[in-house]
């Protein structure tokens, strides 16, 4: 299924990489780049991208079943978890997606092909070409598989020569995924090249760098601050870095039949990843006011979770992890001990006399004799961010100002907010949002199912890898 050594990433982990072998990589794709691929028309490479995410959905596949067998042991995601995170993916790389794609960042399908424009530029006179970049380089994370898949997808559509740097955990559902494109068009194989190597390497990251015209890369604010200044002059720079995303739950949607109802779709962006991308929620904020109160949500969500957990099992975590999660959780168990025994108390106290409470209650669900899933609701209404695997916060607010006020702290960070809101009521508040600095808005249940065309960080999905050349006719 894997053809030895189609990519540099398939070498033995003890193969020694040098910067001639990446410099003669680099010339090889472009090589390849321009007999086979600068030349292809849009809609026939749109057909290939679709029909190799076709063949990926299929419970047949080969590429699929070493993915979800030997992927979930790589990653740490269960198969179900895998599974379903790669769908959210694929399901969106259809034909009539990609052209939906092409048409919003480009305002015509055909400006990669040559000189085209809607209807409104063409009474203007006006046509534009968009180039992407001859050699664009992409430095993937290692936590989620789909960002790395996606990437290689863009490129493709741009018709550019691409080397992809893997980590060393969490590169072979890429790899896998180049594979099944080069099974497909081996002439498209032949564009690609992929790469592993850990950090200490800077020679074989010069030598990649100075062949690039545009890099893209995810990760650790401190990777990105790392390599914008080993870029040469004229290379463009995509960085897209560390982000946080949380819920609201308007009061309108806190019905008795309601409530449940969002919380299970709270618990499928919860279980999505397991938390480990920047659109999975760390806090649910529950307004107050609503017939369901934020502790009773918080139930609700636990049940959800606990359900989910039978379907969809998050998978084995390394022991310093689960720790981890053990002892955060231990602490708000203590807290919640705490609260309850102080208000015990009171009830002893005689009218009148002076007895302080604690400021703020906190109670803990969690999964029995494992670390599987735990929801903590706090009275306390500041952000926290969770430690994830699954750890979700709940919290009171008394409407969208003052969850925005709490949570400014992490204002500039913030990827998405997931929402369960009557249409009206959202449509007065999004403004607000936006002026806030939020790039997504979306419902909750759909925070880890982005669309193609969605806006990473607020920036255009395709639109940034391209170079345009106008050409104004009158």
């Amino acid at each position: 299924m894997i053809r030895p050594q189609l990519f540099l990433a398939d070498l033995p982990s003890d193969a020694v990489l040098t910067p001639q072998l990446i410099r003669d990589a680099c010339i090889a794709v472009k090589r390849n780049r321009a007999n086979w691929l600068a030349h292809r028309r849009t809609q026939e490479l749109v057909e290939l991208i679709a029909f190799a995410a076709e063949r990926w959905m299929q419970p047949d596949s080969g590429f699929r079943r070493i993915a979800l067998e030997q992927g979930a042991a790589e990653t740490g995601f269960s198969p179900a978890t895998l599974g379903r995170g790669l769908d959210t993916l694929f399901r969106q790389l259809t034909v009539e997606g990609l052209q939906a794609l092409l048409l919003q960042d480009l305002g015509d399908a055909q400006r990669l092909d040559g000189f085209a424009a809607p209807a409104a530029e063409l009474r203007q006179g006006r046509l534009a070409f968009a180039r992407g970049p001859e050699m664009l380089v992409h430095i993937a994370a290692g936590n989620l598989p789909n960002s790395a898949l996606l990437s290689l997808v863009l490129g493709i559509l741009t018709r550019s020569a691409q080397f992809m740097k893997l980590p060393r955990n969490g590169n072979l559902i890429p790899r896998l995924f180049a594979h099944s494109l080069a099974d497909l068009e081996p002439k498209l194989g032949s564009c690609l090249e992929l790469a592993v190597w850990t950090g200490g390497h800077d020679s074989l990251e010069a030598a990649l760098f100075h062949e690039a015209d545009c890099v893209t890369a995810q990760g650790s604010d401190e990777t990105l601050q790392s390599i914008a200044p080993r870029l040469r002059p004229g290379c463009r720079w995509i960085p897209h870095g560390h982000r946080l995303s949380f819920g609201f739950i308007g009061s309108d949607q806190l019905s008795s039949f309601q409530a449940p109802r969002i919380a299970h779709r709270a618990a499928a962006d919860i279980t999505a990843w397991n938390q480990m991308g920047c659109l999975s929620p760390h806090v649910f904020y529950v307004e107050d006011r609503g017939s369901v109160s934020a502790e009773g949500f918080a139930e609700f969500l636990a049940g959800a979770l606990a359900e989910r957990e039978a379907t969809e099992p998050r998978g084995p975590l390394p022991v310093e992890i689960a720790a981890e999660i053990a002892g955060r959780r231990s602490l708000h168990e203590l807290r919640q001990a705490h609260h309850r025994v102080t208000r015990e108390e009171a009830k002893t106290v005689p009218r009148g006399a002076f007895f302080e409470a604690p400021q703020a209650g906190t109670r803990v669900w969690a999964s029995a004799e494992s670390t599987d899933w735990t929801v903590v609701f706090e009275e306390d209404p500041r952000f926290r961010t969770s430690c994830l695997n699954r750890f979700v916060y709940v919290k009171p607010c008394r409407g969208l100002e003052d969850l925005l006020r709490h949570a400014e702290v992490v204002r500039g960070q913030i990827s998405t907010l997931g929402t369960a809101v009557g249409e009206s009521r959202l449509a007065e508040m999004v403004p607000m949002i936006a002026q806030w600095g939020i790039t997504r808005i979306c419902p909750i249940g759909k925070m880890q199912e982005p669309p193609t065309g969605w806006r990473h960080d607020g920036r255009p999905t395709l639109g940034d890898l391209v170079v345009w050349t106008d050409w104004e006719t009158v």
